[in-house]
């Protein structure tokens, strides 16, 4: 059956932004341009089709991922609108892993904030070529220079801008198209859905010409053709202007910049149609890699029907009707509702029941799936977000998604039997929807433990426990991830013995442990001649990582540790692996006692936004809670305080700051790294933890 859209006329793309920027708004209106809605929804309103779940619409925020498809000039545009808190920045990871474009937005006032960055950061690991939107320039304040060169001093980035607004504020009346040289101007009483194409006003046409000379000047600079028109002194064409910023975004030496205002129906077509000229469809970017399945090599895919089949989970949902929801990205080759495909990671086949083009909570069946395609998958059982789906006679395993590490944990008790029994299902479907939510049992108060990334997100996931799943629970305070480290190099050993009658039990070893920089844990050997037989030194190294898992001082995992077992001895009888591994945890426990072990915490990059009058107040609470101050910033009318506060002093802090502020302040964190906590602190935490106390 052949395709009804070519190739490369995909359009794969996301929009991602920091929260209130605008994603949702600019995807509804996409929609109702290009005929996928009739009736616009807004999310104030909570009744933004992407925004399908009850605790979007209740807040007015975007919480997870949702894909849809439209077309525009003969071209299929697959979307995801990405959610904007950084609670829930892994939705972000693992679409823009995906994807072949983005659009960018960014808020006119405030240019480019934290989670902007944040997620520019991500799409600069895998990538992405970008246009960049400048949402709101209908807000007071609005300031489409100041956020371009937001973009320039926070990303690093090369905006190149190819539109001007003409008006701002409210007086914000359509753009200028720097390419066509043409103004375009929306018709309010259309809801935007027709405008006009005509000449630039006169009091805007000298720094209209101007600002098209600066955008071919810095053009040329990234193109060789129109380098050689610009030196030469000839005219340059609108397709060829079109075909040069095409070459440069895709090969991610400039960002387009565009700009308007989604929520008042002004600039939308024009990003559709950057979208369709500017951005990469599958066949435009680089073939993905992957590694053979016996790790002999690297293989790669090209993006073709006639190639083997491959593709990527990137998304599992649970459907209240239709069970678990795979969504995939096919990165090459065909196949067909009802085949068995190849799950590399669990090396088993399975069937595909039925093939899904989204529609947010919406769905249309397909029998096929292609290349470039974006969809989702009912029937594959077993397979959890980053595993390969693939052909089994041409197996290849592409590169898996990383995940933030969960920095926030809450007990969560279920109140009777029954809901004991349903507990345990529920979160095990939520943590394969999640993979930054995890789940264990406290070992010490066989307490139910759940950990995310932040408390907005536990928040919703106890939630969806409780309208969902129908779980009636006991929740805890959340309590902060600690992690712990050692801060000198010293030396452990570890010696088991038992004698029981027949064969014993006999395992000796002698560690080295170490500092290294970063959060991994280093296992070498140096065991030469044979005082460790080289069959037991790997249980050695799971017997240490074992126990570095539940740390020493707290019970928190340990990071940042190379560990070198260099002697020990074995009896050859008695030794076994599991003797062994008892002597690595043995060992470890011994070097840590002697090597300095501190508690870390995670510290949060803060940005609070404040009204100049309330700033002296604000930063003494900051100050308060052992934050350091990092500078300010005047935004506007507003002034930004960027700070570095450990996570468990911020718990609470949405309530204190609306109270300090008269409800005008607003503020954004993410995770800035992991600290050594003050001794004071350690010493609490410890305390509290075990009963023991530090000196």
């Amino acid at each position: 059956m052949p395709r009804d859209v070519p190739l490369n006329r995909y359009r794969n793309i996301g929009i991602a932004a920091h929260i209130d920027a605008g994603k949702t708004t600019t995807t509804e209106r996409i929609l109702y341009y290009t005929g996928r809605l009739h009736r616009m929804g807004e999310v104030h309103d909570g009744t933004a089709t992407m925004d399908y779940m009850e605790q979007e619409q209740e807040r007015g925020i975007t919480i997870t991922s949702a894909a849809t498809t439209c077309f525009w000039k003969d071209h299929r545009i697959n979307i995801i609108d990405t959610p904007g808190h950084v609670d829930f920045t892994a939705e972000v990871e693992r679409s823009l892993r995906v994807l072949d474009g983005a659009i960018a937005l960014f808020d006119a006032v405030a240019g480019v904030q934290p989670q902007s960055e944040t997620v520019w950061r991500q799409a600069d690991k895998y990538r992405v070529p970008r246009l960049a939107f400048i949402n709101k320039m209908d807000r007071a304040g609005a300031n489409f220079d100041y956020a371009v060169q937001t973009m320039i001093d926070r990303l690093k980035a090369n905006p190149l801008a190819i539109q001007l607004p003409i008006g701002v504020e409210d007086k914000l009346k359509g753009v200028v198209d720097l390419v066509e040289m043409k103004a375009i101007l929306w018709r309010d009483e259309t809801l935007g859905a027709e405008y006009e194409v005509g000449e630039i006003p006169d009091d805007m046409l000298e720094e209209a010409a101007d600002r098209r000379t600066k955008m071919i000047e810095k053009l040329a600079e990234e193109d060789e053709a129109i380098f050689e028109k610009y030196v030469e002194g000839a005219a340059i064409g609108e397709e060829e202007l079109r075909r040069a910023i095409r070459r440069a975004t895709v090969a991610i030496k400039i960002t387009p910049v565009l700009c308007g205002s989604a929520f008042k129906y002004k600039g939308v077509q024009r990003l559709l149609d950057a979208v369709v000229d500017y951005l990469p469809s599958p066949v435009d970017v680089p073939a993905v890699q992957g590694a053979a399945l016996d790790g002999t090599g690297a293989l790669i895919r090209e993006a073709s029907d006639d190639t083997p089949f491959s593709a990527l989970v990137f998304k599992i949902l649970t459907d209240p009707f239709i069970g678990q929801l795979a969504f995939i990205r096919v990165y090459s080759g065909t196949f067909r509702a009802g085949e068995s495909v190849f799950n590399v990671a669990k090396g088993r086949k399975e069937r595909i029941g039925r093939l899904l083009r989204m529609h947010a909570n919406k769905r249309e069946d397909v029998r096929e799936a292609r290349s470039g395609e974006i969809l989702g998958v009912v029937g594959l059982r077993t397979v959890q977000t980053g595993d390969t789906i693939c052909d089994e006679k041409h197996p290849i395993v592409l590169e898996e998604i990383d995940f933030p590490t969960p920095v926030l944990s809450l007990a969560i008790e279920p109140k009777t039997k029954a809901d004991q029994q349903k507990i345990g299902m529920a979160l095990a479907k939520l943590s394969k929807e999640d993979p930054t939510f995890t789940v264990h049992t406290d070992r010490e108060t066989n307490q139910t433990v759940l950990s995310g990334m932040g408390e907005l997100h536990l928040e919703i996931l106890v939630d969806r426990l409780m309208r969902e799943f129908q779980v009636a629970a006991n929740v805890g305070r959340p309590q902060v991830a600690y992690r712990e480290t050692i801060r000198r190099a010293d030396r452990g050993e570890g010696r088991f013995v038992r004698q029981s009658g027949g064969r014993g039990q006999y395992g000796h070893c002698k560690i080295r442990v170490e500092p290294i920089d970063g959060d991994e844990i280093e296992f070498v050997s140096e065991i030469v001649g044979g005082a460790i037989p080289k069959e037991f030194i790997p249980h050695v190294g799971h017997g240490v990582k074992e126990a570095m898992s539940s740390g020493y001082l707290a019970g928190y995992e340990t990071v940042g540790v190379r560990v070198t077992v260099y002697d020990g001895s074995f009896h050859e009888v008695d030794s076994s692996e599991v003797a062994f591994k008892i002597a690595g945890s043995m060992a470890w426990k011994d070097a840590a006692r002697k090597a300095a072990a501190v508690l870390l915490e995670p510290v949060m990059a803060v940005e609070v936004i404040v009204p100049e009058e309330y700033m002296g107040d604000v930063i003494g609470d900051l100050n308060t809670r052992r934050g350091r101050i990092e500078g300010m910033e005047l935004r506007g009318s507003t002034q930004v305080i960027k700070s570095y506060v450990p996570l468990a002093e911020m718990f609470g802090y949405a309530t204190e700051l609306r109270s300090r502020t008269q409800g005008r302040g607003s503020y954004t964190m993410h995770l800035n790294g992991y600290e050594e906590a003050p001794a004071k602190v350690q010493e609490e935490i410890v305390n509290r933890v075990t009963g023991k106390v530090v000196r």
